[in-house]
């Protein structure tokens, strides 16, 4: 049965009266130990099958584009689902929220079956695609059967997932996550080595656990723990309706979409130097995805917040909580990235002790610490936009990074020999050099003023005319022009260097036009390292 009128009245004044600090905390713990738990069991398939051999290591990482692709359409039902959910429930429309839950968990539910029939049909060929050498298929063929078998189940607990957090339930979606990814941790060393079943036995110990994540959290909305439910008379016959669902999960699905093509494309540049930089690159993606699920947790207790004060019209609360978030974000983060720096080698070894997995992966592991400070703002930037209906700059800011920036570093510079990621074995390294970008458009929220948030670009060991031919490109995105720049800050040497649209902008910190804060770039080994570009609000 649904939830008595008081149960709901009494969350509607949690979300809507609870002090930011500690409703974004709240809701977020529960999501902070849900997202380590997930990324602890995908350390923990690392790890074990990594004692198989690097080939059976490398597979990981291959598989992990799968597991990418999966998410990328659960995320897109779960979360778009979700945010409507969480502004129909904060206009008090029950109604509409059972709808769109009915509408992406069935839709869910069959997009699952088509996709692991398709992929088992063409699993060979699939894992190639995905980024395998012909010594890793063997592995990534065994571990990716019983995944794809299972992929329905784990789509539709993704969205699932999400809806509990968006009804502000986040202990209701732990439940159902921690107990599967401990028994994931469990049945991963039972079955790869008590029943000698290998890689096979990881990819059976991933499905398992997903089975009984789902019937989990099956039960809570069966028992009417949710004041959505699923139905499915209530699927929504509206194309409109269905489309509203795809808009508003777009981001979700640009972001995991090109993390699953960036993974894969990796994969595919990587085997050029062999299963040890497959595998190399897979332990650090790893790694940094247990680090991230930190920001993304904080960021998705925040997601019920905005999603609820949106629809009811408290658009203070969404800008307190916005800043807020940010600020928790990076002081937990900080403490992570400073923790991992000064203990990079040992983290690599751990888990496949081999000097050349160490020489790919170190200097990635590297580059990936520095570009983890940026990540509060962009997961809150995303989050907040996505959370509140205005899926079009949610989607650009979750396309950009990998999209814009990621995936053109990784294909051009392959048809440049001695470029970034160009040919040769003294160049392995390289494969660590990447470029992540974030542009927020300032948010206007009615009655609280313009949110503003700033442009970072990030490029490692790029040389010169790479960075300005980057920050050149700025001037064809939508809203970031010429006009949107206050001030473009770079070093006065290579101010002085190009004759460009930013010159009449560009003081790098000099001049009593500027602000003292806005600083020139930082220089390492040489090289630029990153460059910031501060964007302001002209209305």
């Amino acid at each position: 049965m649904a939830q008595s009128q008081d149960a709901k009245s009494r969350q509607f004044r949690q979300m809507t009266e609870t002090p930011i600090p500690r409703l974004v905390l709240t809701l977020a713990g529960p999501t902070i130990l849900s997202m380590l738990i997930t990324s602890i069991y995908n350390l923990a398939d690392t790890f074990f099958v990594g004692q198989i051999s690097t080939s059976a290591s490398g597979a990981v990482g291959v598989v992990s584009s799968l597991m990418a692709i999966i998410q990328a359409l659960g995320f897109m039902l779960g979360h778009g689902a979700g945010t409507i959910i969480a502004r129909s429930l904060g206009s008090r429309n029950d109604a509409a929220a059972t709808r769109f839950a009915s509408t992406s968990f069935f839709t869910a539910l069959a997009l699952g079956g088509l996709l692991g029939l398709a992929g088992l049909a063409g699993l060979s060929p699939f894992m190639m695609l995905l980024g395998s050498t012909e010594t890793i298929l063997p592995h990534a063929c065994a571990y990716a059967g019983p995944i794809l078998l299972a992929a329905p189940l784990m789509m539709s607990s993704l969205v699932m997932n999400n809806i509990l957090r968006y009804e502000g339930k986040a202990n209701f979606a732990m439940v159902g996550l921690v107990t599967g990814g401990v028994l994931n941790i469990l049945l991963d060393p039972v079955l790869i080595f008590g029943l000698g079943m290998g890689t096979a036995g990881a990819g059976a110990a991933t499905a398992l656990s997903q089975g009984v994540s789902f019937c989990i959290l099956l039960s809570m909305f069966l028992r009417g723990r949710t004041v959505s439910r699923f139905r499915l008379r209530a699927v929504t016959r509206s194309w409109a309706e269905f489309g509203q669902i795809l808009l508003g999960g777009l981001p979700s699905f640009g972001r995991q979409g090109l993390n699953s093509i960036g993974g894969m494309l990796l994969n595919i540049a990587a085997r050029g130097y062999g299963d040890a930089a497959v595998a190399g690159m897979s332990i650090v993606s790893r790694i940094f995805g247990f680090m991230l699920s930190v920001a993304i947790g904080v960021g998705q207790g925040f997601q019920p917040v905005a999603g609820f004060n949106y629809g009811a019209h408290k658009y203070r609360r969404v800008r307190q909580a916005c800043l807020f978030t940010i600020e928790a974000s990076f002081c937990l983060m900080s403490v992570l990235i400073l923790l991992c720096w000064f203990n990079a080698e040992p983290l690599i070894r751990l888990f496949r002790d081999d000097p050349a997995v160490t020489a790919v992966a170190l200097p990635a592991f590297r580059f990936q610490c520095l570009a983890m400070f940026l990540q509060p703002v962009m997961v809150a930037a995303n989050m907040l936009f996505q959370s509140i209906g205005k899926a079009g700059r949610a989607t650009f800011l979750a396309c950009c990074r990998q999209g814009v920036f990621f995936l053109p570093l990784i294909l051009v510079p392959q048809m440049q020999p001695g470029t970034v990621g160009g040919a040769g074995h003294h160049q392995v390294d390289q494969l660590a050099v990447g470029a992540v970008a974030d542009a927020v458009d300032p948010l206007t929220l009615p009655d609280e003023g313009p949110l503003l948030l700033g442009l970072v670009l990030v490029l490692a060991k790029a040389d010169v005319p790479a960075v300005f031919h980057a920050l050149h490109s700025l001037d064809h995105i939508p809203g970031l022009g010429c006009d949107r720049i206050k001030a473009l800050c770079l070093d006065r040497r290579l101010c002085n260097s190009f004759h460009c649209s930013f010159s009449s902008h560009c003081r790098a910190g000099y001049g009593a036009s500027n602000r003292p804060a806005h600083r020139h770039c930082v220089i390492f080994d040489k090289q630029i390292l990153f460059v910031r570009v501060k964007s302001y609000h002209t209305a």
